[in-house]
């Protein structure tokens, strides 16, 4: 295909169990993202059908851009605006020793911006869309370190007359709701409880589970709730920061990541209350008047039961991920929202037989 220089290995941006990112150009010289389905993905053509249409249907300045997508025998693709400045995973832990990565106004940035899109997803989509696995690795920055969430090929649209959506289990070790990595409830407070690990790794540097540190200090939940329970408060900050960070916003960020880990979903916030929170001082509609590390919802011996279990589900697969431009774990195997799309016709170059359509795109929302 003309667009990536006929899939040179050497254009490739990300790679995992279901396919390959490859750098293209479309004919005017602009750079995309061209997702590659490798044959035999498990996504068969009604599942591929139904991502393009949830994606074609959301329009958001903090969501990726689908521009087109290409169906065949043979391939499958779907192609996205590119975004410079790689994945926010990447810039917290696999870009360490190239300097002290992103500085605390960059990283407030990003979670306001990225609470931004979830909110979307979840209040002004009809029906609304739960995401199911948001992490760093799906967190794409622009050039003005500018967030975009990303891959919604885990995307369950969820009928408003429901409140939760009972299915085999997906997403990623470490990010994943206990409720949900339990018995299958999939509510929006499921990706409440995801974007609160991520609020974590901007505060501490930390991956979501570090095999590496010590036997009980492996998961960043459960760092974080000792924490909270000792008081100290202080220790949870990235030390790349060097205390360069307004405390005042810290504070807020950990409250915030702290009310979306709550071990009982229904007592999360909704991801319009996050934002407020994040980007205000609007934290009080988030405790419930309730202290810190004095909540009788979360059980630590229990949680450690909950955290071996998802370990051992985490070894026992082999799913891995494809959308992030680094080490993203996009891990679907089953999709069922079979919405048919209307065809539309584009004027994307292509060879053989490969048609590429292009996406009709509103204004998008810009809040």
């Amino acid at each position: 295909m003309e667009m990536t220089r006929g899939f040179s290995r050497e254009n490739i941006i990300g790679e995992g169990g279901f396919g390959c990112v490859f750098k293209g150009w479309q004919p005017d010289g602009k750079m995309v993202a061209v997702k590659q389905l490798k044959a035999g993905s498990g996504q068969g053509d009604r599942e591929f059908k139904a991502e393009v249409e949830i994606i074609s249907r959301v329009h958001h300045r903090h969501l990726v851009s689908l521009v087109g997508y290409s169906m065949s025998d043979a391939q499958r693709l779907l192609i996205y605006e590119f975004l410079p400045n790689n994945t926010l995973e990447y810039h917290l832990h696999g870009n360490i020793s190239k300097g002290p990565g992103l500085d605390w106004s960059q990283r407030l940035k990003i979670a306001i911006g990225a609470a931004k899109g979830l909110a979307y997803l979840h209040e002004d989509c009809n029906p609304k869309i739960i995401h199911r696995d948001i992490k760093s690795a799906n967190i794409l920055l622009g050039s003005d370190f500018e967030a975009q969430v990303a891959d919604f090929g885990l995307a369950r649209l969820n009928d408003t007359t429901q409140t939760h959506v009972s299915t085999r289990v997906m997403g990623t070790f470490g990010y994943l709701a206990p409720e949900y990595a339990q018995s299958g409830k999939l509510t929006d407070r499921s990706d409440v409880y995801s974007f609160g690990v991520v609020l974590l790794e901007l505060i501490t540097g930390r991956k979501p589970i570090d095999s590496s540190r010590p036997l009980g200090d492996e998961s960043l939940v459960e760092w974080l709730m000792h924490a909270m329970e000792t008081g100290d408060l202080g220790e949870l900050v990235d030390p790349r920061l060097e205390k360069r960070y307004v405390e005042a916003e810290m504070m807020r960020m950990i409250e915030t990541a702290a009310a979306c880990i709550r071990h009982s979903a229904p007592k999360r916030p909704r991801m319009m209350q996050v934002v407020r929170a994040l980007d205000s001082d609007e934290t009080g509609d988030l405790t419930n008047g309730m202290k810190y590390g004095q909540s009788t919802m979360y059980n630590s011996g229990q949680y450690n039961e909950e955290i071996m279990k998802f370990r051992r589900m985490a070894l026992g697969s082999d799913d891995s991920g494809e959308f992030g431009y680094s080490t993203g774990d996009f891990t679907t195997r089953e999709m069922s929202h079979g919405v048919p799309i209307a065809n539309s016709t584009g004027d994307y170059s292509s060879s053989g037989e490969l048609e590429t359509r292009a996406i009709n795109r509103p204004s998008s929302r810009n809040w």
